[in-house]
């Protein structure tokens, strides 16, 4: 080859090929993208507090109580009037309350409300220029997602752990058996209770709420529940306005419906529950329900499952006139229910 078409050749390469002779003095010019979730933490985290309780302990000098340290915990500042929400367990015996914010700022907080069905309790603080943490009600958890854990375990400090949304809708794992969870195999220890459960975006997804724990050896295996923001929020705003949660009722106790009693009866058990008993003198038996109703629908939609149901029932309005279309002796019915009050 002549050298003219090789100078030519060799010129073309080299034009080509700018970032090859680049590396030999940039030695970072061909390694892989950061993948990191700092932005994420930097929206979110200032809004999570430390929550310490204390309690009056008997001195062992003197008759006179003292305030001793009791409880340790976290929190989430979710509106810039200074509402904070947490678990009630963290806060449940304290005798005061103080919040630790990460800029080194600390308050007494007083308590709003506190539902114990959902675990949950309002505080406020009076500060200015409090963080708030991003929400986004449109936001909806999938299994897959990838979530951050932000809380205070062991008093160690404000300490971010990350993981997957492993399930969603776990139900049954509450006091009542009404309330679903998120389940994640992100970290949530002692401490962390009552902290953020966030997204890739620094979205609030749920609220820290307790790690699973088999046997007397207390062995966890990577899985942690946290309740949703959609229900954190709403009983916030419910203890904010009223000082408790005001939940509808139909008086009655029900079941999922039995997968083979649902193919006898040609539903689909994903989409009927079945009435198992009735309070006397409740808005279920003053409407004509009878037990061994299965009920289809709640003002036309479909009777999901027993949490989604119960639920949309608690979401109404005491006093409210709804329709329940109930299956019975396999005809349908449609019952008018003047729904009460939930007394838990």
């Amino acid at each position: 080859m002549k050298p003219i078409l090789w100078g030519i050749l060799l010129g073309a390469i080299f034009i080509l090929t700018p970032k090859i002779y680049k590396s030999a003095t940039d030695k970072t010019s061909y390694l892989p993208a950061i993948i990191s979730y700092s932005e994420a933490v930097k929206k979110s985290a200032p809004a999570v507090v430390n929550i310490y309780s204390q309690q009056y302990i008997d001195s062992s000098v003197g008759t006179k109580q003292q305030l001793q340290p009791t409880g340790l915990g976290s929190g989430i500042i979710l509106d810039k009037r200074g509402f904070i929400l947490t678990n009630y367990h963290v806060i449940s015996q304290a005798d005061q309350i103080l919040i630790a914010l990460q800029d080194g700022r600390l308050f007494t907080a007083t308590v709003v409300g506190s539902d114990q069905i959902t675990d949950l309790t309002v505080l406020h603080i009076d500060g200015e220029d409090l963080p708030v943490i991003p929400q986004n009600p449109n936001y909806t958890p999938e299994v897959g997602d990838a979530v951050l854990a932000i809380g205070n375990p062991y008093n160690l400090g404000q300490t971010i752990t990350q993981g997957i949304i492993s399930a969603t809708g776990r139900g049954g794992l509450s006091a009542t058996g009404r309330q679903d969870f998120i389940q994640t195999d992100a970290a949530i220890n002692e401490g962390n209770s009552g902290g953020a459960l966030i997204n890739s975006r620094g979205e609030l997804v749920g609220i820290n709420t307790s790690e699973f724990h088999t046997g007397a050896q207390n062995v966890t295996y990577g899985i942690s529940f946290a309740i949703p923001y959609q229900l954190a929020n709403h009983v916030m705003q419910s203890l904010i306005k009223y000082g408790r949660v005001i939940r509808g009722s139909l008086g009655i106790q029900a079941e999922n419906l039995d997968p083979l009693l649902a193919r006898l009866w040609g539903l689909e058990a994903k989409n009927s529950i079945i009435v198992k008993s009735i309070s006397d003198g409740g808005p279920a038996q003053k409407a004509g329900m009878r037990k061994n109703d299965i009920i289809l629908k709640v003002d036309g939609q479909d009777a999901v499952n027993l949490i989604v149901t119960m639920d949309k029932i608690a979401k109404i309005t005491p006093g409210t006139k709804t329709k329940i279309t109930v299956l019975r002796s396999g005809k349908e019915k449609e019952l008018e229910v003047v729904i009460g009050e939930f007394q838990g």
